[in-house]
């Protein structure tokens, strides 16, 4: 396969996984708004909250959308590493909305409020997009899927 090709591909996943992600994020957004703003919910427990809702979301458009055709891995392994991953990218995210309310607290002399609050949050979301996709595309669903046929003739051997 060309370079370019290559890129052609890696720009098609991107895309894909964007979009997915746009969802997922959408989803995340409103419900740390729900918990931080209507429930009183404090902000690293509405961050984890939030990630966890939009990760069932992110599961599954990613598993049968963007890389639909890649993963070598069986079922529960791959089940396994999105799990990880996404606890360490939900880790990541909080550590980020704990670390950057803290610096935004600094600079205004006092409590951030919603608004700050969202800019971080935001912030973080965007850190957290790209290390995701490059652990999914490495890690999670690494490889390329054999076609459903070969699979169960796979099985049917053992």
């Amino acid at each position: 396969m060309s370079q370019h090709a290559r890129w052609r591909r890696l720009a098609g996943l991107g895309a894909r996984f964007l979009t997915v992600g746009a969802v997922s994020t959408l989803i995340e957004i409103v419900v740390f708004n729900l918990l931080y703003l209507v429930a009183g919910v404090d902000v690293v427990t509405s961050k984890v909250v939030a990630s966890l809702v939009a990760l069932v979301n992110a599961y599954l458009g990613n598993r049968e959308w963007t890389f639909r055709d890649r993963g070598g891995h069986t079922r529960t392994v791959e089940i396994v590493l999105f799990v990880v991953v996404n606890a360490v990218c939900t880790a990541l995210g909080a550590l980020i909305v704990w670390g950057g309310v803290i610096v935004a607290s600094e600079l205004l002399g006092r409590e951030a409020g919603p608004f700050a609050v969202n800019l971080v949050n935001l912030g973080s979301i965007v850190v957290v997009v790209v290390v995701r996709f490059l652990l999914y595309h490495y890690v999670v669903f690494r490889g390329v899927r054999r076609p459903r046929a070969e699979r169960v003739e796979r099985l049917d051997a053992r």
